[in-house]
């Protein structure tokens, strides 16, 4: 993947704009002077560490969402050459009409060989490593010495990628290694290359077409214009026909749902400008803006990159959703590739200002980020893998195993986020009372989950959610319950 940011130098300076400044004589390195070995080692180490959380919060049952198994659901249709229907979302639901991501199709043929939720964190675990590589080698590259090592740290062990990791797997695991390509393209002035990277972006999610638009501007900025406004209005035309026609074509409403997340909180609307003006009176919105930019020491402000964070950034503060504001969950992912090798532009011409503090301010703020990094972790997802009490094996996952082995295979089988993911390999799974009408073969409930009402009667609650069926106690170990359907399946339905 590499090979691509090598080709398609520019070899003109007549058009050149505002060009990123070039770096000082013997502080920079060639690529073909930058070693991968230490690189790929670093990135080992960070897709074993990654890896290694997914797995034990996966064998603890500690998903934190419902996410791990629609993916699976996804990446399961698609390795059957189906469409790819994901009934936890609904019964029948077409996920391209939720999200529009088919690059996640591109996970089938390890699906073939590893058939489970495991692989899917696999991959997201490579793909971050993956980008680690670009993020520090580029870095040396700009900056010589050991910059790019401490860049690679600073990266990998970044708050962005500990919270996706802690996520469970996510369709944007492709687009941050495509990010830093486009990045390290644009840095490199590989003009071609950058466009060609940033073309697969909007078949990762709807929204990045937005992102391209940006590549595309800043590529007008630094005189590729026709190259830019094209790539430019790629990117608004992708982002118009996903979210006004291919996705409303695909969903059961005929509409793109999450444009209630920017203009309802709740029921209650909301105008564009109270929207705005909720950016300043938000705490968590401040913080992680600030949070954000001083991961890189401040020096990501120096960088015309920094505007690919805005699209993302945008919506996120505009949304009503509280999810989208903070360091939580996945969505500051693909922002950390942007940032961090914005950082490295940053330092790079900085060393060149007329002002003495800033050249000396460069000079320490790679290591000054490393540092952050490493302090944040001590309050991030990654301190647990050095927690005993994380490789043990509580009373909790043997009773949740008992449960899973009492479920057949092969089972229609409604229940919540704690066995959810377990079970999408070989069963087809609903989400608890997503599924009205299909009286599954098995109602599978973690008692101790976030329930609004305490659950006082399984027996009956399976009933109240499916009237037309009569169930019975199969199973219970600990906090779980498996509840069997006594009476016939409905016409139509399986098992």
């Amino acid at each position: 993947m590499l090979e691509l940011n090598k080709r398609d130098s520019d070899r003109s300076e007549t058009d050149a704009g505002p060009p990123a400044p070039a770096s000082p004589a013997g502080t920079g390195a060639s690529g073909d002077r930058v070693p991968l070995r230490p690189y790929l080692i670093t990135a080992a180490v960070l897709c074993a560490l990654y890896f290694l959380y997914s797995c034990l919060q996966y064998r603890n049952f500690g998903s934190p969402s419902w996410d791990l198994g629609i993916f699976e659901q996804e990446v399961r249709a698609y390795a059957g050459l189906n469409a790819p229907v994901v009934d936890i979302k609904g019964p029948g639901y077409l996920i391209l009409g939720d999200h529009f991501s088919p690059v996640v199709a591109l996970l089938v043929p390890l699906y073939w060989i590893w058939p489970s939720a495991l692989a899917l964190l696999f991959a997201q675990a490579a793909l971050f490593a993956a980008s680690a590589v670009v993020v520090g080698r580029t870095t040396q590259q700009l900056l010589g010495g050991r910059s790019g090592l401490c860049a690679t740290v600073a990266y990998g062990l970044s708050w962005g990628l500990q919270e996706a990791v802690k996520s469970d797997f996510h369709e944007i695991a492709f687009a941050v290694p495509l990010l830093a390509l486009v990045c390290r393209a644009l840095l490199t002035r590989r003009w071609t290359a950058a466009v060609l990277w940033s073309l697969p972006l909007v078949l990762v999610k709807e929204d990045l077409g937005a992102t391209v638009a940006v590549v595309g501007f800043l590529l007008f900025l630094y005189g590729r214009r026709l190259q830019g406004a094209l790539l430019a209005a790629f990117g608004v035309l992708a982002f118009v026909l996903t979210v006004f026609v291919l996705i409303p074509a695909a969903s059961s409403q005929g509409t793109y749902d999450y444009w209630k997340k920017i203009d309802k909180n709740g029921e209650q609307d909301v105008s564009l400008l109270d929207s705005v003006l909720g950016i300043l009176d938000s705490a968590v919105k401040l913080e992680m803006l600030v949070l954000l930019v001083g991961i890189t020491a401040f020096m990501a402000l120096r960088s015309p990159l920094i505007l690919l964070v805005l699209p993302t950034i945008g919506w996120r503060l505009l949304s009503q959703d509280s999810n989208h504001w903070g360091m939580v969950w996945h969505y500051s992912a693909i922002l950390m590739p942007v940032l961090f090798l914005a950082m490295a532009d940053g330092v790079r011409r900085s060393r060149g200002s007329s002002r003495p503090w800033l050249v000396s301010y460069a000079e320490v703020a790679v290591p000054v980020a490393t540092a952050i990094a490493v302090a944040l972790t001590q309050h991030l997802p990654l301190r647990d893998l050095l927690r005993p009490e994380s490789y043990r094996t509580e009373a909790r996952t043997h009773a949740a195993r008992q449960a899973l082995e009492a479920i057949p295979a092969g089972a229609r089988v409604e229940t919540d986020i704690t066995l959810m993911a377990h079970l999408t390999g070989d069963r087809t799974v609903y989400w608890i009372g997503g599924a009205p009408g299909t009286a599954p073969d098995i109602v599978a409930v973690n008692l101790d989950f976030s329930w609004a009402r305490p659950i006082e009667d399984p027996v009956a609650y399976a009933e109240q959610l499916h009237p037309e069926a009569r169930y019975r106690l199969k199973h219970r170990s600990g906090s779980f319950v498996v509840l069997e359907r006594t009476s016939p399946a409905p016409a139509g339905q399986g098992g």
